[in-house]
C-alpha cells in the first residue's frame, strides 16, 4: 500500500476538490491526480467521482474511507514509535543486564544523557541472549553485562571487578551455619566462587535471581544475602543495612560491549571514556576499576 496515495484520498475526500489537495500537500494536481489513479488501480474500483465541481465519493470509496483513516492512523503511530523526537541529532541505543541497572546501569546511562543532549536515549534491560541479538541486529549500540557477548562487528571489554559482599539489617559476625541465608543468583562469575567457597553447600531455604528482590526481602524480612555493593551504599551509609563481619568478600566482572559501526558513529563510547567518566565519577564505591 502506498501511503502518499492514500493521504490523497483522505486529503482529497476532506476538501472536496483536487486542487484544494494538491495546495493542502503542498504538490501539482498531476500529482495528486496519479495518486488517485494509482490508488484506484490497486483496489480495482473508482474510488470517487470527478467532476469540475470537484469530488465525491464512490460507493467503494465509502466503503473504504474508514480503512484508510485507520491504515494512515496506524502508520503515523508507527513513525512516531520508530522515528527521532524533533530536535535531536541521532538515537543512542543502550542495553543492560536486569541486575546491572541498579548498580552501575543507571549511572552510566544518566551520564551518557547528561554528556550528549543532542541525541535521543533509549534503554533497554534484556538477558544476555537478548542482548547479544540486539548487538548483532544492529537494534543497540552498548550494553553492559556480566559475561562477555562475542560475535562479528562487537567490541567487548571488561571494565570493572564490582564488589560482592554479604550484608544483613542487623549487625552480625560471620556465622558458618549461614542461618537466614537468602541466596540471589548474581551470574556466572559469582556461581563459580560461591560453590568453592564453604559452607555455602547447603542450599539456601531462599533463591533470588534479582539483586532488587532480595533487597526487597532482607528490608522486609531480614536474614542476610551477597548484593552488589553499588546497590546497597546508601542503605549502608544510613545503617539501615550492615556488611556481615568476616564474610567472604566475592567479585564479578562488568562488560561493556560496543558495536564497531556504533563507535564510528559515538566517538565518546571509546571504553576509557566510559571508564573514566562514569564508573570514577558517578559509582566510585561500587567498582574497581581494573588498572
Amino acid at each position: 500500500m502506498n501511503f502518499s496515495s492514500l493521504r490523497t484520498f483522505l486529503v482529497i475526500v476532506e476538501t472536496g476538490n483536487l486542487n484544494k489537495a494538491a495546495a493542502r500537500l503542498n504538490v501539482t494536481q498531476s500529482t495528486v491526480t496519479a495518486r488517485l489513479d494509482a490508488l484506484e488501480l490497486s483496489l480495482g474500483q473508482k474510488l470517487l467521482v470527478r467532476s469540475r465541481k470537484g469530488a465525491k465519493l464512490t460507493r467503494a470509496g465509502f466503503i473504504f474511507r474508514p480503512y484508510a483513516e485507520t491504515l494512515m492512523r496506524g502508520w503515523e503511530q508507527s513513525q512516531n514509535a520508530v522515528g527521532l523526537s524533533k530536535g535531536y541529532s541521532g538515537l543512542f541505543s543502550f542495553a543492560c543486564e536486569y541486575d546491572l541497572w541498579e548498580s552501575v546501569g543507571r549511572a552510566y546511562f544518566d551520564w551518557a544523557r547528561e554528556t550528549n543532549p543532542d541525541l535521543a536515549h533509549e534503554a533497554w534491560p534484556g538477558s544476555p541472549d537478548d542482548i547479544a541479538t540486539w548487538l548483532a541486529n544492529g537494534l543497540t549500540d552498548a550494553a553492559l553485562t556480566l559475561e562477555p557477548v562475542v560475535g562479528q562487528g562487537l567490541i567487548s571489554t571488561v571494565t570493572a571487578q564490582e564488589r560482592l559482599l554479604l550484608v544483613s539489617p542487623k549487625p552480625q559476625d560471620f556465622d558458618t551455619e549461614m542461618a537466614d541465608y537468602i541466596y540471589v543468583d548474581l551470574g556466572p562469575e559469582f556461581r563459580r566462587q560461591h560453590t568453592n567457597k564453604a559452607p555455602f553447600e547447603e542450599r539456601a531455604a531462599v533463591t533470588y535471581a534479582s539483586s532488587a528482590w532480595a533487597l526487597d526481602h532482607l528490608l522486609r524480612e531480614g536474614g542476610k544475602a551477597y548484593l552488589p555493593l553499588g546497590a546497597v551504599t546508601p542503605k549502608l551509609s544510613d545503617g539501615t543495612l550492615h556488611i556481615v563481619t568476616g564474610a567472604p568478600e566475592f567479585s564479578r566482572g562488568i562488560h561493556f560491549t560496543v558495536r564497531e559501526q556504533s563507535k564510528t558513529q559515538f566517538p565518546w563510547l571509546d571504553t576509557s571514556a566510559f571508564l573514566l567518566t562514569s564508573l570514577a565519577s558517578k559509582v566510585p564505591q561500587s567498582t574497581v576499576p581494573i588498572p
